[in-house]
């Protein structure tokens, strides 16, 4: 495999310089290695011939065996085109060319029979194609059986580089190879039961029957989930043997009097778990990196608390960053009054906060006598200094980029124990992928007295009834979000907006004070109207998702989300986390118009089935895909998922985690022959210029 990775695209035959640039600039194929690596999306019987009169709807690529009745040049320079008549005695199709027009005139005649492939469409009531491949009926690729059909931009396409082009260049390399060397070891290929990668290769471009090409795309997605694992392992392994961490021993005064005093209700069995968890890790003289997730509500916070408080009772300092003003102010406000009668010293650094007081918040920490340092990203500027920072603690890890989170570390000689937190549940199989580097520990206890949010799914003939509901919250005291999509109207999209909800919502309820907030709106502004909703001066607030994460009023008992068919399963599971914060009944109104799909309509419903957050994670990412993962570029990993799908893949990612952890055990750091070839496709592979695998 590494000869074919050093050889260039330039190189290999009948491709040269102009088109080696195309293949780079288009679709990222640099080397043989990228060319063999570049799979179908689907497949086609090349042996099968359409009929034109049978064509209907969204047709897929195909051939048609015919003859041009003629060829019409129309237009002028760059609007220039060349449209061919072709017909197979059933009916008439045209034949489009933007590029190349004086070759394939050249090339192409009337009255001879060709074999088209491409993908018919319908332009003002007629079908045509446009750059199909054109071949002589006796050719071999004109009947050469199934065939993979590839991912190409127009570009490509208007430049005469199609699928053929592809398969031929891709068979040249493949004939040209006696065997390519298997990455992978003897002893995981046969203990997976997987096909060796040169015959996978040759399969997957050209398979001959469907449970081979099964195979060969099971020995695929192996290889990349198998890869990805073993460089997350070995990292997290580096990690643990050469990550020196402070040894927190003591559990002192603070500590018990929180456990003892302070706590508002009787940790969760969750809770303890994970705490003892985080326990055992500050005792190993290693840092500590753990994530720790958990549904919205499940108490994060609490056992955040109680980790920084380790740090304390033994002589250090805590932080805790969060990634707005709003969320900073709250777990201030929360976790100082939580912690008054320990006499732990807390303190707030945002961005707006004022120069005498920051003065203040650096002369106590280079002292020592702050112990615990709650904030945004002012955290991370160079003028805070700890004097010995022993516990950082990152909510919503996702928000902060990886070069942000790295400046925590220097902020002490000696590395501070991370933990990491986020309240977007995320199925197991994600996980292992994302946080595959991450000790993770996981919440999945609600604490006592939580009463689960009864959400409803209502349509517009409905909204009086709804509006009837809100009104009744209200006259009882409570509080009501409404969400919506857009922040101004659009009118490409029919969809419901913030500033004409609010002239709405102020009109249908004059008797009660509505503030709104989005993402456009200066700090300042969305800070004070935020307030007004947080202190219960406005009993209503209309907002965008910028509330998704980071609002905490016990007070707010109805959440209503406009058109919420346009919302993720897991962003609507988030929306509805403002509410049920309290001892009261709280609900979730999902609003939408009732002409909606069928699959919209099932993903709505499962809202109202199930308030449990990995339940709908699972089912989000089943139903839409894992979309751009959180952490994946940002963990530093630089493997491209071609064949494996993390939505779909499970047992095959349970599989690769497997191998990884039992090849690695016996051979930590790949250094037996056996694995050379393993070691040297990671090293060509990881293209990383950090390892941020160290702080995330």
């Amino acid at each position: 495999m590494n000869r074919l990775r050093s050889l260039d695209i330039t190189y290999v035959k009948g491709i040269g310089p102009k088109r080696a640039e195309l293949l780079k600039t288009q679709l990222v194929i640099a080397s043989a290695c990228d060319l063999l690596r570049y799979y179908p999306t689907h497949y086609i019987d090349r042996s099968k011939v359409y009929r034109i009169d049978s064509f209907e709807g969204d047709m897929p690529t195909l051939q048609v065996r015919g003859r041009f009745v003629s060829f019409n040049t129309v237009g002028e320079g760059a609007k220039m085109r060349l449209i061919g008549l072709f017909t197979d005695g059933t009916r008439a199709i045209d034949v489009v060319w933007f590029k190349g027009i004086a070759s394939i005139k050249r090339n192409l005649q009337t009255e001879t029979e060709y074999v088209l492939f491409g993908k018919p469409t319908l332009f003002n009531g007629r079908w045509q194609m446009t750059h199909p491949e054109v071949e002589n009926p006796g050719s071999a690729l004109a009947t050469s059986g199934v065939r993979g059909v590839y991912p190409l931009t127009e570009t490509l396409r208007t430049r005469g580089i199609g699928s053929r082009k592809l398969q031929l260049w891709i068979q040249g390399v493949l004939d040209s190879c006696n065997r390519i060397e298997d990455p992978l070891p003897q002893s995981v290929c046969r203990s997976a039961g997987l096909m060796d990668i040169d015959r996978a290769l040759r399969v997957i471009h050209a398979p001959s029957d469907p449970k081979e090409l099964e195979q060969a795309r099971l020995r695929l997605k192996f290889e990349e989930l198998f890869y990805i694992q073993v460089d997350m392992l070995r990292r997290n392994n580096r990690r643990k043997s050469e990550s020196v961490g402070h040894v927190l021993p003591r559990i002192g005064d603070a500590f018990n009097t929180f456990y003892a005093k302070c706590l508002p209700f009787e940790l969760t069995g969750a809770q303890k778990r994970v705490v003892r968890e985080i326990r055992a890790d500050v005792l190993t003289g290693r840092q500590m990196n753990r994530l720790v997730q958990g549904d919205v509500g499940s108490g994060k916070t609490l056992v955040a608390v109680m980790a920084m408080l380790m740090a304390v009772d033994n002589g250090m300092q805590a932080c805790l960053m969060a990634p707005t003003e709003i969320l900073a102010t709250q777990h201030y406000e929360s976790i100082s009054e939580l912690l008054a009668p320990t006499g732990v010293c807390v303190r707030l650094l945002k961005g707006s906060t004022r120069a005498n007081e920051r003065r203040a918040i650096h002369e106590g920490l280079r002292a020592g006598t702050l112990d615990i340092l709650i904030g945004t990203h002012a955290i991370i500027e160079e003028d805070v200094q700890f004097r010995n920072l022993g516990m950082a603690v990152i909510d919503e890890q996702h928000r902060f980029g990886v070069a942000q989170r790295a400046r925590l570390w220097e902020k002490n000689e000696v590395r501070p124990h991370v933990l990491v937190m986020t309240a977007t549940p995320i199925p197991r199989t994600l996980a292992m992928t994302v946080y595959g580097d991450l000790d993770v520990s996981v919440i999945d206890e609600l604490p006592p007295g939580r009463k689960p949010i009864a959400t409803v799914l209502r349509y517009e003939t409905q909204r009086l009834q709804v509006y009837k509901a809100t009104y009744a919250q209200l006259r009882e005291g409570r509080q009501v979000y409404i969400v919506y999509p857009l922040i101004d109207e659009n009118e490409k999209l029919d969809l419901r907006s913030l500033t004409e909800g609010y002239d709405i919502v102020r009109e249908t309820f004059p008797d009660y004070k509505v503030a709104f907030v989005h993402g456009r709106m200066k700090a300042e502004e969305k800070d004070w109207q935020m307030q007004q909703f947080a202190s219960g001066e406005a009993r209503i607030l209309v907002a965008t998702t910028v509330i998704e994460v980071g609002v905490n009023v016990p007070n707010a008992s109805v959440m209503i989300i406009e058109n919420a068919e346009r919302f993720g399963l897991s962003q609507l599971h988030q929306l509805r986390g403002r509410v049920g914060r309290g001892a009261d009944q709280s609900y979730c109104i999902l609003m939408s118009r009732p002409n909606i799909s069928a699959d919209t309509r099932r993903r709505l419903e499962l809202m109202t089935q199930t308030t449990d957050g990995f339940v709908i994670a699972e089912a989000d990412m089943n139903m839409r895909g894992p979309g751009d993962i959180e952490g994946t570029m940002q963990s530093g990993m630089a493997f491209d998922l071609r064949m494996a799908n993390l939505a779909t893949d499970g047992m095959v990612i349970q599989m690769a985690r497997d191998a990884a952890e039992r090849l690695l055990a016996g051979d930590p750091e790949l250094s037996q022959a056996a694995n050379a070839p393993l070691r040297r496709e990671l090293e060509a592979m990881v293209r990383r210029t950090a390892d941020w695998s160290r702080i995330s």
